[in-house]
C-alpha cells in the first residue's frame, strides 16, 4: 500500500470514528459534557431549552443532572426550574405538577432563599385559576391561604408585598360572592340568612369596596326583624319580646355606628348617622385617623375601562380593579355565623331558654306554638351558612 492509499484509509476511519461521536452526541445528554464542570453544562443546556418552551427536553436534562450529580451546588435550583417549567406551561395539568414540585422544592430545601419563590408561586397558581364571585370559590380559598402562608412564613422578603396586594384581591372577590349572596337574600326578606351572610362580609373583609354597603344593610335587616317582632299578632310573651326587641335594636345601632366610625368618608355614612337618629341613638364621631385611612382606601380602588369590562365577559378570570391598594389584608378568618344557628338561638330566647347576647340574634321567628312569622318570601334553598 503507497503513502496516498494509506492517507485515505486514515481519513475513512477519522469519519466513521467522527460519525459514531455524532450520533453518541444526539442520544447522551452527558456526551462532550466539559468534565470540569459537566453539572453546569447540563444546567445551562436545560435552561436554554425551557427559554425556548422545550420543556420536556428541559425537564429530562434537568433529571439526568440531578440522577448523575446529586451533590452538584445545582441540585436546588435544578428541580425549582422544574416546577418554574410546569407553571409555564400554564394550563391546569401543569399548574398541579408544579404545585407539587413547589411543594417537594420547600420539603427538601427550607432554608434557602427560593423557598420563598416556590411558595409565592403556590399561591400564584391558585390566583391565576381564580374564578369569577358567582362561581365556585375553590381556587380563591386556597390563593387566600397560601398568600397568607406566604406572608406570614416571609414577612421580610422582596415578594411579600406583591403578596400582600393579590391577597387583597382574592379577598375583594370572596367578599363580592358573599355579598352577592347577601343580597338575594336581602330583596327576598330572608332576614336571616341575608344577617348572616352580611355579617360575614363586614367582619371578615374589612376592605371590601362595598363593606360599608353591607353594615348598611346589616342595619336594615336589624330593624326589619324589630318590625316583625313587633307584630301583636305574634302571640308571646312580652318580656321576651321586648328583650328581642332590644337585641335586634342594638344590633341594628352597632351596625350603623360601624359604618360611620370605620368608613366614615363612603357614601353610606350619612345614612347611618340618619338612621341613628331615627332610632334615637347616639352618632359616633370618626377620628381623623379613620377619615385618612378611609379616604386612603377609597382613593387606591381602580375601575376597569370599558374596554377590560368587555374583555372580562369572555374571560373566567374576575374583575380585580376595585380591591383596595392599601391597608393591611386580614389574616384569619373571624369566627362566622349561620342563618339556622342565629334562628335557633332567637326562637331559645323567645322561649326563657337563651339570654340574649349582643351581636348574636337573628330569626325566622316563631311563637310558642310554632307559628312562624311572616319574613316575606323564602328562596329555594334556605341558607345554611
Amino acid at each position: 500500500m503507497n503513502w496516498r492509499s494509506a492517507a485515505s484509509a486514515a481519513l475513512l476511519c477519522a469519519a466513521v470514528v467522527s460519525t459514531g461521536c455524532h450520533h453518541n452526541k444526539i442520544n447522551n445528554p452527558l456526551a462532550h459534557v466539559d468534565s470540569k464542570q459537566p453539572d453546569k453544562v447540563l444546567f445551562d443546556r436545560a435552561q436554554d431549552a425551557i427559554k425556548h418552551g422545550r420543556y420536556d427536553v428541559g425537564r429530562n436534562l434537568l433529571t439526568t443532572m440531578i440522577n448523575t450529580y446529586p451533590d452538584s451546588e445545582f441540585v436546588a435550583r435544578a428541580k425549582l426550574s422544574i416546577a418554574d417549567s410546569w407553571y409555564n406551561e400554564g394550563n391546569s395539568a401543569s399548574y398541579a405538577q408544579a404545585e407539587r414540585e413547589y411543594k417537594d422544592f420547600r420539603a427538601f430545601f427550607p432554608n434557602m432563599p427560593e423557598a420563598a419563590e416556590a411558595q409565592m408561586r403556590i399561591a400564584d397558581i391558585h390566583y391565576n385559576e381564580m374564578g369569577k364571585p358567582d362561581r365556585d370559590y375553590t381556587q380563591a380559598k386556597r390563593a387566600e391561604d397560601e398568600y397568607r402562608e406566604m406572608i406570614s412564613s416571609y414577612p421580610d422578603h422582596k415578594l411579600t408585598p406583591i403578596a400582600k396586594q393579590r391577597l387583597r384581591d382574592v379577598q375583594e372577590v370572596l367578599a363580592e360572592g358573599q355579598f352577592r349572596v347577601a343580597r338575594f337574600y336581602y330583596t327576598r326578606e330572608s332576614w336571616p340568612a341575608a344577617i348572616a351572610r352580611l355579617k360575614t362580609v363586614a367582619d371578615t373583609y374589612p376592605l371590601y369596596s362595598n363593606a360599608d354597603l353591607s353594615l348598611y344593610l346589616l342595619g336594615q335587616a336589624y330593624e326589619a326583624e324589630s318590625k316583625i317582632m313587633s307584630n301583636p299578632k305574634l302571640r308571646l310573651r312580652e318580656n321576651r319580646r321586648q328583650a328581642l326587641l332590644a337585641e335586634f335594636r342594638k344590633n341594628a345601632i352597632d351596625a350603623y355606628s360601624r359604618v360611620i366610625e370605620r368608613y366614615p368618608a363612603g357614601e353610606y355614612a350619612d345614612g347611618a348617622a340618619k338612621r341613628l337618629q331615627a332610632l334615637e341613638a347616639p352618632v359616633p364621631h370618626a377620628t381623623p385617623e379613620a377619615i385618612a385611612r378611609n379616604k386612603q382606601e377609597i382613593e387606591s380602588r381602580g375601575s376597569a375601562s370599558m374596554r377590560a369590562k368587555l374583555m372580562l365577559n369572555f374571560s373566567h378570570r374576575p374583575d380585580v380593579a376595585t380591591a383596595a391598594h392599601v391597608g393591611d389584608p386580614p389574616m384569619e378568618d373571624p369566627r362566622q355565623e349561620s342563618a339556622p344557628a342565629l334562628t335557633q338561638r332567637a326562637n331559645r330566647i323567645l322561649n326563657g331558654l337563651e339570654e340574649p347576647a349582643s351581636g348574636k340574634v337573628s330569626a325566622q321567628v316563631v311563637d310558642r306554638n310554632g307559628n312562624a312569622a311572616p319574613t316575606g318570601a323564602q328562596p329555594s334553598g334556605a341558607d345554611s351558612g
